[in-house]
């Protein structure tokens, strides 16, 4: 039998876990000749997700679940997860419905054709269209930027073989860009479009500082353009202030009694160049962090708790 290992991150999905389950339990009951490990990681939920899971793989012992000692954050988790799997193939995929679970079935045909990498791609949104259109902007940008050509709205649905997820733990990144990761191994991915659903039940855990770190991952971890520009900035700019500073000695020696220049130019350039500064001056921090995080270490995530492992 051919194992295919199926990764779901949570964090209070008390509503949505065993539905999940039994939708997934559905999907594999079809095709012929495989079996399935389902492997959810709790990220320390305050509701009563531990409990349903509990109770879930005391009825199953294909469903094995990771609980952790603390909140790791939704990028350490996950990833965390997709390492103690043990199949011919994983599949990751949320705990909301946002990825359907249908999906799995065309997955595994693509799979079975020959790719090694096989990736939902959003071609639409029934989210809010301005946070659809944001996204979107988002990837697109950061594909012009990165060094590697990455996916567009893609989220990291998808399935990837044994020999893939192989490749990822010999990199040992303690804070992966799981999106970036899957570019930069290579390998030509089947893509699958899908219009990505609403939640099904509960609201997003996710905010605006997760989105922001998950945004500025991708950007530090795929692209120097934003540190180059910095330095074309300063050129730039101490160039333009080079020749506004003639411009005003040759006006002032033409007109040396009517000519009066003020202070509003002066206040004017002062703040222009202190916001630039502190712009890239964040940009480099975000580097520098990135730096610190990847120095340090540090174990994905601290477990509290293995069950049917």
């Amino acid at each position: 039998m051919t194992l295919l290992s199926i990764i779901t991150p949570c964090f209070n999905e008390e509503d949505n876990v065993r539905p999940l389950y039994e939708k997934v339990k559905d999907v594999m009951s079809a095709p012929p000749g495989y079996d399935y490990e389902h492997i959810f990681i709790d990220n320390d939920s305050s509701d009563g997700t531990v409990e349903e899971l509990r109770k879930i793989a005391a009825q199953d012992k294909r469903i094995r679940v990771i609980v952790n000692a603390r909140n790791f954050g939704h990028i350490r988790s996950p990833y965390h997860a997709v390492l103690q799997a043990r199949g011919d193939a994983i599949i990751t995929m949320a705990s909301d419905f946002q990825d359907p679970p249908d999906l799995i079935r065309e997955f595994i045909k693509k799979w079975e054709e020959g790719y090694k990498i096989v990736l939902a791609v959003k071609n639409n949104s029934q989210e809010s269209a301005v946070m659809f259109a944001v996204r979107s902007l988002y990837y697109k940008t950061l594909s012009r930027l990165s060094e590697t050509e990455l996916v567009n709205n893609f989220t990291g649905f998808g399935l990837y073989d044994k020999e893939v997820i192989d490749i990822i733990r010999g990199i040992d990144d303690p804070y992966p860009y799981f999106r970036g990761l899957i570019a930069e191994i290579g390998f030509e991915p089947a893509k699958i479009e899908f219009v990505q659903p609403t939640r099904k039940r509960g609201i997003t855990k996710n905010n605006f500082y997760t989105l922001y770190d998950l945004a500025m991952l991708g950007l530090t971890s795929h692209s120097k353009v934003p540190l180059r520009l910095a330095t074309m900035m300063g050129f730039l700019s101490a160039g333009v202030s080079f020749l506004v500073g003639l411009f005003y000695l040759f006006y002032k020696l033409l007109y040396w009694n009517s000519f009066n220049v003020g202070l509003g130019p002066v206040v004017i350039g002062l703040f222009f160049v202190a916001s630039i500064q502190l712009f890239f001056l964040g940009i480099v921090g975000e580097y520098v962090g990135s730096i610190h995080t990847q120095v340090k270490k540090r174990p994905l995530v601290i477990e509290k708790e293995r069950i049917n492992f």
